[in-house]
């Protein structure tokens, strides 16, 4: 798939593209919203503080509400009082954003800077530009982190995505998020559904039947979450043995925390996060938002972004950049989920499919946890 190509191309960099500033009065102040957490610190310490830096008495405020994003600014929209200036959205919300009318076009080769090489922005993020409305920031993945002192277990570790659904040989209590997304596809796996037919048997009853009763096999023992913080802190207090969340929530727990746990990259999910800008904005805080977006989306900045958390840079231009981390001076390219020693086994999210049935998969989801 071309998608996949992209995605293991996107490990390469090169030098700091100039800032562009918009036309007009700019904002002094702006709202981003993320995720919280390692991710949203590497993105104050990759994009914001530097241009800060630049732009002296220029003012920052964080949301962690970007798991409502699409819920939120909706009500928003529907108020005429859109509050937030920049988000960072998965690539499926970003589609449904962009079909709604939610967030505005971005003409990538005008709004974006270029390579160092003057490759233009569209080439350089390439098919990662999945919407319109989207501008990639990072590849990253939802996968497994497991506790690596299960007496249980006999000295057996997990390395295979079915292990997951094993409560004799992997006995213990699991964390699975809150939500459709992830679990469907790897309940299917794990059911005898092929990678290739996963999403044609999620438009049936029958394949949809089959994902619950294999997620009701491990239902009692699962603990679901809603932030990705939560399976961090599930696996370091050992509440859980074996938990999903995304990669680099994991390389902070193992890597900074020491954290007795280890990383299970088989059927990773990849996925696409990047900022989307919503409609509705006064002028001035267009101005500093697509300003801010311009500048946080350079070959330079998202390869600064990979020094402090292990998500692949959306630029082919930033891979070459990706060093060592700032903080453990370790090499960061082993623990990219785009690594080729990482990626041998991997799913590949369908953005589309999610963007048209994420309303009703939500709801069936939460009606079959209710039960």
């Amino acid at each position: 798939m071309k998608l996949k190509s992209a995605i293991l191309l996107t490990m390469g960099t090169a030098l700091a593209a100039p800032m562009a500033m918009a036309d007009g009065d700019m904002a002094d102040s702006m709202t981003m919203v993320s995720w919280g957490g390692a991710y949203q610190l590497s993105q104050v310490r990759a994009y914001v503080e530097p241009y800060q830096a630049m732009n002296e008495g220029f003012e920052v405020l964080t949301d962690e509400s970007s798991g409502e994003a699409v819920a939120r600014l909706r009500a928003m929209n529907e108020a005429g009082n859109v509050t937030w200036d920049v988000v960072d959205v998965v690539a499926a919300d970003a589609m449904r954003l962009c079909d709604e009318g939610l967030a505005i076009e971005i003409d990538a080769d005008e709004m974006l800077a270029p390579a160092p090489d003057g490759t233009p922005a569209s080439e350089d993020f390439g098919d990662l530009i999945v919407s319109d409305c989207f501008v990639p920031q990072i590849v990253y993945s939802t996968t497994f982190g497991y506790r690596t002192d299960v007496e249980a277990w006999g000295g057996r570790e997990p390395d295979d995505i079915c292990d997951v659904f094993d409560l004799v040989n992997f006995p213990g209590q699991r964390s699975l998020e809150r939500r459709p997304i992830g679990n469907m596809e790897w309940a299917l796996l794990c059911s005898g559904v092929a990678k290739d037919d996963i999403y044609d048997a999620l438009e049936t009853e029958e394949g949809i039947a089959q994902a619950f009763a294999m997620l009701d096999t491990i239902a009692d023992s699962t603990v679901w979450w809603s932030s990705g913080a939560d399976t961090p802190q599930l696996l370091a207090d050992g509440e859980v043995v074996f938990g999903s969340t995304y990669n680099g929530r994991l390389f902070s727990l193992i890597e900074e925390q020491n954290q007795p746990v280890a990383m299970m990259w088989d059927a990773q999910v990849f996925d696409l996060d990047g900022w989307i800008i919503p409609e509705g904005l006064p002028a001035d805080r267009l101005a500093r938002a697509l300003d801010f977006v311009r500048f946080a989306t350079d070959t330079q900045r998202l390869a600064d972004q990979s020094q402090y958390i292990s998500y692949g840079p959306a630029r082919a231009s930033s891979a070459p950049l990706v060093g060592l981390h700032a903080d453990l001076g370790i090499e960061m390219a082993p623990h990219m989920p785009t690594d080729p020693a990482n990626a041998q086994n991997t799913f590949l999210f369908n953005y589309e499919w999610w963007a048209d049935y994420r309303d009703d998969m939500d709801a069936r989801f939460q009606a079959w946890l209710s039960q």
